[in-house]
Formats: structure tokens, sequence, C-alpha cells
């Protein structure tokens, strides 16, 4: 079977390499390497230096410049860089060219969040959905790459048929692998299915967002238990449900896995199971960090994927989150609207989100339980509005509209 251990080692030095083209301009480049750089950290890579070239087309030999290649192989040498990341997907034949022209491992940023999922996953589920994306990327990459792949042996004992080639032989152990895992997947989704059912009719809450907004800190919060939360991407994967009280009337909360920019399709197919959750959801908790100057970027990206997955009509309370972190910045002048300040207060932002937003929104920290006791009010009118409709309200005396 295909080696499931990561690509890179801890400890080791690593290269960003980005490309400016038609669909991507120099700021958004730099903001990409930025996130690759932290996606490096997070798999315990240590980021050396970025290089970005503008290209009207990427390069069918090796994504970048031939040039562009010599002057990062000049400083690999000399450097003594172990891996070089690529932000985009490299085709199977790009990435042999350049591992063969530097002499060192490449890997994309697919490979990279992929093998960030793999040394994360803990629960049987997430593990399964995890190898069958890798599976799934891996696929097309096999020609000369894949020497540890078992053989299969036919009944004389020779490897494979008479006259098949060892690729093919490769080609369909991982496929025959595919095939299994798809059906695992399958069995566990079911049981997933009926431990949903199993919960009753109480309103259904999901945190999403991009990753590293705060979802866990704040599900931490709300719910009083210890999801693990973490200042790297991808701290979470399995998703947690808690059943929670706010003001005597109780709900299911879910801490989901966040989005990120440029997310394989073979993650967000094999996770679609996990997201079941968020599209069962009666509403969603969508976290922003307000810090991040561009987090309207990011929240472009969550809603999109959210449409991706069919919870893209869910009913949505849009949660601000790490205004303790929001430092005024300044922006440039606006064409389209005089009277933006040059300086952007969180004044500013409060203002103009509030007017703009046909659902809710809130502006906290939930590192400093700044406006919290307005969060959780909000939460519980939200949640009771779907309550009352389920369970009349005379049945339920008991519950509290205090927060």
């Amino acid at each position: 079977m295909i080696d499931h251990q990561s690509n890179v080692k801890k400890g080791q030095k690593a290269i960003m390499v980005g490309v400016i083209d038609k669909r991507q301009d120099d700021r958004m480049v730099t903001e990409y390497l930025e996130e690759l750089a932290f996606l490096a950290t997070t798999a315990d890579l240590i980021p050396v230096k970025s290089f970005v070239q503008k290209l009207d087309h990427p390069d069918p030999k090796f994504y970048i410049g031939s040039g562009k290649a010599k002057e990062i192989k000049q400083y690999i040498e000399d450097q003594k860089i172990d891996v070089v990341l690529f932000d985009d997907e490299l085709s199977p034949s790009q990435q042999r060219n350049l591992e063969k022209e530097f002499g060192r491992k490449v890997i994309d940023r697919n490979l990279l969040i992929l093998d960030i999922f793999a040394s994360r996953a803990r629960t049987a589920h997430a593990k399964t959905q995890v190898e069958l994306a890798r599976y799934q990327y891996l696929l097309p990459r096999l020609t000369g790459m894949w020497t540890h792949l078992e053989r299969q042996r036919g009944g004389t004992g020779t490897r494979g048929g008479s006259g098949e080639k060892e690729i093919e032989t490769d080609r369909r152990i991982v496929r025959n692998r595919i095939a299994l895992l798809k059906e695992q997947l399958k069995e566990i989704d079911k049981q997933m299915t009926t431990q949903r059912k199993s919960r009753g009719e109480l309103v259904r809450v999901a945190l999403v967002g991009y990753t590293n907004v705060g979802k866990s800190t704040i599900m931490n919060l709300v719910s009083k238990s210890n999801v693990f939360a973490e200042n790297k991407l991808f701290a979470t994967l399995d998703t947690t449900v808690r059943k929670v009280v706010v003001g005597n009337l109780p709900f299911l909360l879910s801490d989901t896995v966040g989005f990120i920019r440029k997310l394989p399709h073979q993650l967000v197919e094999s996770f679609k199971s996990t997201l079941d959750e968020t599209r069962e959801a009666d509403i969603l908790l969508h976290v922003v960090d307000i810090s991040h100057p561009n987090f309207e970027d990011h929240l472009r990206v969550v809603q999109q994927t959210l449409t991706e997955i069919g919870a893209g009509d869910k009913r949505t309370i849009l949660v601000f989150n790490k205004i303790d972190a929001y430092r005024d910045r300044v922006v440039e002048t606006n064409n389209l609207d005089p009277n933006l300040p040059q300086v952007l207060t969180l004044a500013d932002l409060k203002k103009s989100w509030m007017s703009k937003l046909n659902d809710p929104c809130i502006f906290i920290s939930a590192t400093d339980k700044e406006n919290i006791d307005a969060f959780r009010q909000l939460l519980f009118d939200e949640v009771y509005a779907i309550h009352a409709t389920r369970f009349p309200y005379e049945q339920y005396e008991y519950f509290s509209r205090e927060s």
C-alpha cells in the first residue's frame, strides 16, 4: 500500500513559490504565499523565503519559467533548502520535472494541505476521509513515483498478468483501495445519520468559518467544553457536537472543519459527510477574523464553499471575532464610495456591515470575552424563534429570555 507518512519531515527548510497571472494579482499572490508559509509552519516546516514570477500562462514544463527555475535551484543549493512549496496545483509532469531539476521534494498546496489533514485526523471517520482524498490525489501521479506500492501477484507467483505493466498494477491497487474506502465511508455515514436522528428535534447550530478564526474557542466558551483550540490552521478536523443550554433553552452546537481558499477538491468531496452537520443545521454561526486585513476575501471563500455543499441558504449569524486584535487601517480611496474614510476604524466597520446585511451580525472577542453577553442573547433569540415553532411556548414556560 502507499506509505501514508508525511511527505515532509519536522524542521525541514522550505521555500514558497507563487505566480502572478490573469487569475491573481500581486496583492493576492502576496497574501496567498503568506498563508502558504502559515501552512508550512502548521506542517512543522521552517518557511525561509518566497519567490514570485509574473506570467501570462503557467509554463507547461515547470509551471514557472526556466530562468526562474534556475534562480530557485541556485538558492536551494546555496541555502540547503529541503522542500519547495508551490501555491498552486501542479500537474504530475510538472511535479516530476521540478523534482528532477531541483533535486528536492516538490509539494503543491493541495498535497501540503492533505499532509496536514492526515497528521491531524484522530477519529476513524476523519482518517478514512483523508486517506480517500490522498489516494484520489495520488492516482494520476503514480508514474515513476511510487516504487513502494505492493505488487499484486498472479496465481503462478509472478507480478500481475502476462505482459502487464507495473504502473497498471499500481493503478488497480489504488482504484481498489479507493472503492473500499468509499464503501467504508458509506457505512460510517449511515451510523452518523442514525446518531443525528437520535438527537430528536432540538435546534441545531453549526459553527463555520475560515480556518483559524476562533471557532473552537467560541465552542468552548458557549458550551463550557474543552474542544482542542490552537493558533494553527486546521486545528479541528473532527466535528464536535455538544448540547448547550443558554437561558434555560437547550440546543445542539457543532464545531466543524475550517475552510480555506484553494481547498483541494478531493477533500471537499471526502468531507461532505462530515459537513452534513452544516447542511442539516438550522442556524449557522459564520465566524470571521475581523483583525485579518483580508477578512472579506475569507468571508467570500466560506460563503462559496457553503453554496457548493448545499448550505448557502441557511439562516446565518455573522460573528466578527477577534475585535481585541483589530488595528485601524489606512484604505485606498474608493471612487465608488467617496464617503469611505481614509482610516478605517472598528466603529466604521460595524456601521458598514450592520447597515448592509439582512442577517444578524455581532462583533466579539472570544479570547477577552468582550460582548459575549450580547452574543449569547442574540443566539438565544435566534434559537428560540425556531424552537417556538417546534414546541408550543406554553409547554415550556420555564424557559427564560435572560442570557
